[in-house]
């Protein structure tokens, strides 16, 4: 942290706190300090209950992809140090006796993931295998000395079985820290004492059951981030363990973002010698975010839904930026709150059971609302004169018609996934993958457009046509499996229709291939034909001639074969299912209830411009301060601005030098002309100490903003940083 400044000044660094601070969302933000409502009451209830689900959903999720590998981890983690292994003396337990158990667990790029993954594994480490878990970050672990005291005071502090002791550890840490010799030796003896502890006295009931399977249990270091550790600082503690690891049963794990390469890298040969290494690696971040969408967007179990833009703001967030299916899942969540306040009828926007209630509950103002929706005026249009007198003027009547449009919806969703999932199927075994390798790129085409009028649906087609049986025969199973697991009565149909193709498919290998009686007759006549006796020329000429004769007739005779048939007819019904259950959302009544649409907002909050947002204040600060005295024609400096808006507009009318005297008398007489003072004394280089103080404050700003810089061309100067307006 620099300290130079154009201001000299003090310099306050807080320390981090190592509590967690959340923050909470109160229903203050959907009423903007007018009245609480009950809508806005029941809006919010509607957001922390949706949320809830999803949030609930995703961890069970979350605990369901990183099983395998966390068992396999646990697994090779139990049996890096056991008791057969100390028995052992033969060669290969004197060679590998100086080598420490190293685990490197390859994460894959989504670095905002790893979070969840380590904290993840160091529950269930603690849980299953050890107390003794320590999880180091590369930015707390700058030297050797603060490494051995992260893992002292991690250990020690968190020895405490009683609540009261687990509630003292955090101000006990800095006198452990001030006390304590930071050292592999104390490390063993406390490890010694307290195996001897545990072995002697009764176990806890905490503890009980890891004490019965391992008297010692090993002490694991996990390193969070391998590639932000100094090679040096690791290489040294890798060789102060290796002498303890014969007292001590240290294992390593080692989070890698990249591949496993960076360790030899890193480390030397003579190092990396004396870790036994072996890898693991995690599920890659695109399998990832593709059961994300599976479990939280393609389902009919949250009524909330995604615009094809706001899914593709989301989608190429995570391609371009992060990798990270956690900030997907953010985005989602900033989507419902955004749904949830910008959209007074999201409180309809819940499960099916409680949308009957909340329906009848509708005031006057929100039926009116709901007349006012462009998907409710195009239902209206369609109906009778009197339904459409009935449904604009009884709001009982329309409280009806609003539970029927929502059942419809809700339907429509489920018959929409399971079909969407059963194209996907299709499309994804195409060569080139003509609507999408992913189901994500088909569900946002099938989201913006009808997909049977684009030309990749036709191109898809096309192929299918030349698709042979048995890959046609495993789509239909898998298509069978996707619409039986729906179990939604409307697809009962299209369920018997693919259990009948499948039966006909079946039969084909059982009942032999007719032949056609067509197809043999000129095939017969020109043979007779060339019986006769003729001359070579006659010959010649006849040959050709009866050539294409048979080649014409051929094509006009053929008859497909029944494979050939039967796999225009699958075609056919998928291409009927396709047009009859992947409408638009557009078409279906009181969509906007459940569709968040607003992809700008979302990418305004996402994808921030910080340089453009900052640029925008201070050159126009009413845009965000909305105040009617601070407009202003382009170019000119409004004399009530705020300080910083003014020393910003006068750094633009200088070069790359900025004379400090000369800028001070300009942002003077511009404040100055604001507060009616006399500029006379300003002329004569009189300036009071509060606007020096003033002006001094704005300096240092917009230096911390990255605008300008001191300079050592010239002492009372300083440098330009950008150039022109915004």
């Amino acid at each position: 942290m620099a300290t130079s400044s154009v201001s000299k000044g003090c310099f306050v660094f807080k320390p981090s706190d190592s509590r967690k601070r959340k923050i909470s969302i109160t229903a203050d933000y959907f009423h903007e300090g007018k009245a609480v409502s009950e809508n806005d009451k029941l809006r919010f209830s509607t957001y922390q209950s949706l949320w809830q689900q999803m949030k609930e959903e995703t961890e069970k999720l979350q605990e369901h992809l990183n099983v395998k590998i966390f068992d396999s981890l646990i697994s090779f983690i139990k049996k890096s140090h056991t008791r057969a292994q100390t028995e052992v003396n033969d060669w290969r337990y004197r060679m590998r006796c100086s080598e420490i158990p190293t685990a490197a667990l390859v994460l894959g790029v989504n670095v905002p993931d790893h979070e969840l993954t380590v904290q993840g594994l160091s529950d269930l480490l603690k849980q299953s295998v050890t107390p003794h878990v320590v999880c180091l970050q590369g930015k707390e672990c700058t030297t050797v000395k603060q490494v051995l005291q992260k893992i002292l005071v991690t250990l020690m502090g968190g020895d405490s079985n009683d609540e009261e002791e687990e509630e003292d550890v955090h101000h006990s840490v800095e006198f452990h820290q001030r006390k304590m010799i930071c050292s592999m030796a104390s490390l063993c003896r406390w490890y010694n004492t307290l195996t001897k502890k545990s072995t002697s006295k009764s176990p806890s009931k905490k503890r009980k059951s890891l004490l019965q399977h391992e008297e010692a249990p090993p002490i694991v270091i996990i390193l969070k981030d391998l590639e932000t550790f100094l090679p040096k600082v690791l290489q040294d503690f890798i060789i102060i363990a290796s002498n303890y690891v014969q007292h001590l049963p240290l294992v390593l794990v080692f989070g890698l973002a990249t591949s496993p390469i960076t360790i030899h890298r890193m480390l030397s040969h003579s190092v990396s010698s004396l870790l036994c290494i072996e890898l693991f690696q995690s599920l890659s971040c695109t399998d990832h975010l593709a059961t994300v969408i599976d479990k939280l967007v393609l389902t009919a179990k949250f009524p909330f839904k995604l615009s094809g833009k706001v899914l593709q703001v989301l989608n190429n967030i995570f391609l371009y930026h992060d990798f990270s299916a956690k900030n997907f899942v953010k985005g989602v969540q900033l989507s419902l709150l955004e749904h949830c306040y910008s959209e007074p009828l999201s409180l309809l926007c819940c499960a099916l059971n409680e949308a009957s209630a909340r329906v009848q509950n509708l005031t006057h103002d929100d039926c009116e609302l709901i007349r006012q929706l462009s998907s409710f005026m195009a239902y209206v249009d369609r109906q009778d004169s009197e339904k459409q007198i009935d449904l604009l003027t009884n709001d009982q009547y329309l409280k009806i018609a609003v539970e029927a449009l929502l059942t419809s919806l809700h339907n429509y969703h489920k018959n929409y996934f399971p079909v969407l999932k059963c194209l996907h199927i299709f499309t994804s075994s195409l060569p080139r993958y003509p609507l999408g390798k992913q189901i994500r790129e088909l569900y946002i085409t099938c989201l913006e457009s009808n997909v049977w009028e684009n030309e990749e649906y036709t191109a898809a087609f096309q192929l299918f046509r030349m698709m042979a049986k048995d890959e046609l025969v495993h789509l239909l199973q898998k298509c069978l499996e996707v619409l039986q697991s729906s179990e939604h009565k409307s697809l009962t149909r299209s369920i018997e229709t693919l259990e009948d193709f499948l039966a006909k498919f079946q039969k084909l290998d059982e009942v032999p291939v007719e032949d056609i009686e067509e197809g043999e007759e000129p095939k017969a006549r020109s043979q007779k034909s060339l019986q006769k006796k003729t001359d070579l020329y006659q010959l010649q000429k006849l040959w050709i001639l009866q050539t294409l004769l048979e080649m014409k007739e051929l094509r006009r005779s053929k008859k497909p074969s029944k494979f050939e048939v039967l796999r225009m007819d699958v075609l056919e019904f998928m291409d009927k299912l396709v047009r009859q259950y992947l409408l638009l959302p557009e078409t279906q009544a009181l969509h906007e209830v459940v569709y968040f649409k607003a992809a700008s907002t979302l990418r305004r909050h996402l994808n921030a411009a910080p340089r453009a947002a900052l640029q925008i204040a201070l050159s126009n600060p009413y845009h965000y301060l909305k105040n009617e005295a601070l407009k202003s024609n382009g170019g000119t400096i409004t004399n009530v601005a705020p300080d910083i808006c003014i020393i910003y507009k006068l750094h633009l009318e200088c070069g790359r030098l900025i004379n400090l005297y000369d800028w001070l008398q300009a942002f003077a007489t511009v404040v100055c002309a604001a507060e009616g003072k006399d500029s006379d004394k300003i002329n004569n280089g009189q300036v009071d100490d509060i606007l020096h103080a003033r002006f001094i404050r704005a300096v240092s700003e917009l230096e911390f903003l990255g605008f300008i810089k001191p300079t050592k061309q010239k002492t009372d100067h300083v440098a330009r940083l950008t150039w022109g307006g915004f």
